[in-house]
């Protein structure tokens, strides 16, 4: 047999062989479990899934629904790049210790709607506590705050206390502000305090409708610009994810 006809016909199909199956074996099988890490793009495009805990201010009570930050943060955010998940189980009326609409209580929101893949979980509130005392409060936002990582121990949770329209903010007011700085201190959350930032003061007549309390629809709009640069710095603490060996 022609030695040049062995060659061609005979070594050539297995070297082809040969380097299919190398590269085969370079790239691997396609696994979905790491294609978010092969792809950081992929896991950028992912939304973070947020669960909000409010009151009033967070319901668009005053304006409407679609109006209530966590929905604009959710459908239309002020920078295109961001991609949150919102999960808004806010009710009228509620806070740490008062009963709200539908018996809710922050405790109860906690319970309703956090999840084990929930990335962070936002507080906002509550004046529906002012009265109660500084102990009491404490101690129902310390249990609202230890259920989140009961239900998903790797959230972030970001505190933010009820705001104030005047700079001398009511005694009961600052109690509230108070009792929710020590919890989330102790509990290891964020904590953001509109009172200390000035939050509405010098706004209130463009910002604050007619019954001198609910945000407007122009409100909802600053308190988005507030409250989505705070969840995009707190998302940003959230750990890496793991890979998992192959």
């Amino acid at each position: 047999m022609d030695r040049r006809r062995w060659v061609r016909w005979g070594v050539l199909p297995w070297l082809a062989l040969a380097a299919i199956l190398a590269l085969a074996g370079c790239e691997g099988v396609a696994d979905p479990g790491n294609a978010a890490a092969a792809n950081p793009a992929a896991t950028a495009s992912r939304p973070h899934k947020v669960v909000v805990v409010g009151d009033s201010f967070s319901t668009g009570y005053g304006s409407s629904a679609e109006d209530a930050w966590p929905s604009l943060i959710s459908a239309a955010p002020l920078d295109p790049d961001d991609n949150f998940d919102v999960v808004n189980v806010s009710h009228n009326g509620s806070g740490y210790v008062t009963v709200g609409d539908n018996n809710s209580t922050f405790g109860a929101q906690v319970q309703q709607a956090v999840t084990a893949d929930t990335q962070l979980v936002v507080f906002f509130g509550s004046e529906n506590d002012m009265g109660h005392s500084k102990a009491g409060i404490a101690a129902a936002a310390s249990a609202a705050y230890a259920a989140v990582k009961a239900k998903s121990p790797h959230a972030v949770e970001l505190v933010v206390g009820p705001p104030t329209y005047t700079s001398a903010p009511e005694a009961a007011r600052l109690d509230v502000r108070d009792a929710l700085e020590q919890a989330a201190s102790d509990s290891g959350a964020l904590f953001v305090d509109p009172i200390q930032q000035g939050w509405f003061i010098g706004k209130v007549a463009e910002l604050v409708g007619p019954d001198g309390d609910h945000p407007t629809a122009a409100g909802q709009r600053y308190l988005q610009a507030q409250l989505e640069k705070l969840i995009k710095e707190a998302v940003e603490t959230l750990p890496a994810p793991t890979v998992k060996a192959r």
